[in-house]
């Protein structure tokens, strides 16, 4: 997939419990852009080293089969440094930074990360960085944390856990205005807005889903994770670009440069008026495409 060098390549991310074997088998299976190892919420208090030691064996497990793999670290302090040492290897492409507090907090976990780069003999930003941020009080800092570190490859909020903070519904009502705010900090750093708006906890109304993704992707996000596998080929229909589309997009950006050499600015094509913004957007979305 051609991208910015900031931004992240996945259009879907699954969840995956580091310490369950059976779901880690088969995460490759299940059509996503990248896995997402955890070791935040779906690991019990008690067994956070023992998910630290099945790391490793899990993410080249996946990594072996063509497919991302990311890690959903901790957010204290005393967590995230022994996840970082954990996670941070040649298979893992990035961390997931849960509850950002701030730009200072992604560029202290970014020193953590340069030094286990630096001994493990990995290129200095190896690792990337998607942000998420969960909190009121990190809101008012989006578009700092989105600039924050070259390691950062997307922006997006938590919706269950910033609503609860918030004491609102999760939903399109109650997320809506922070998520643009979220989408526009990612955009101009020039990295990926990341997650949806929407109620998207319940696995089995599907199609409640797939509208939820379809608003989501027309307000501006381009990547999200989902929590079954049954949601995975809901979001790369709805948040990739079909043939059709790209179909469209290379014969708009045609008609137009045909214009442009014609010495005209704009051109009718399809019915609509197409001029430089119109043929920015389709260029965006051939940049979307992807290639493996």
């Amino acid at each position: 997939m051609t991208t910015s060098p900031a931004s992240a390549p996945w259009r879907s991310m699954l969840f995956v419990p580091v310490t369950s074997e059976r779901f880690v088998a088969r995460a490759h299976t299940r059509g996503a852009d990248a896995v997402i190892l955890d070791l935040e919420d779906a690991i019990a208090p008690g067994e956070k080293d023992q998910a630290r030691a099945a790391l490793p064996a899990a993410a080249r497990a996946i990594a072996a089969h063509g497919t991302d793999v990311v890690v959903r670290i901790n957010r204290p302090l005393e967590l995230a440094v022994p996840d970082i040492a954990a996670a941070v290897m040649p298979e893992v492409s990035a961390l997931m930074l849960p509850k950002v507090m701030g730009p200072e907090h992604v560029r202290l976990l970014a020193e953590v990360v340069s030094a286990r780069e630096l001994a493990l003999g990995l290129p200095h930003g190896h690792t990337g960085f998607i942000a998420v941020v969960e909190t009121a009080a990190a809101l008012a800092h989006l578009n700092a944390i989105a600039s924050a570190d070259p390691r950062l490859r997307a922006l997006g909020l938590g919706g269950e856990d910033l609503c609860a903070e918030l004491e609102s519904v999760p939903g399109g009502d109650s997320l809506y205005p922070f998520a643009m705010n979220a989408v526009a900090a990612a955009r101009a750093a020039r990295i990926t807005p990341f997650g949806a708006v929407g109620k998207f906890a319940d696995f089995t109304d599907l199609e409640g889903y797939r509208q939820g993704l379809r608003r989501s992707r027309a307000l501006g996000f381009a990547c999200t994770a989902c929590i079954h596998p049954s949601q995975v080929p809901v979001i790369n229909e709805e948040y990739g670009v079909s043939e059709a589309d790209a179909d469209r997009a290379r014969r708009l950006l045609a008609a137009f440069e045909q214009a442009l050499a014609e010495g005209k600015g704009a051109v009718a094509f399809e019915g609509a008026m197409v001029d430089l913004p119109v043929a920015e957007r389709a260029r965006a979305l051939l940049a979307r495409v992807r290639t493996r």
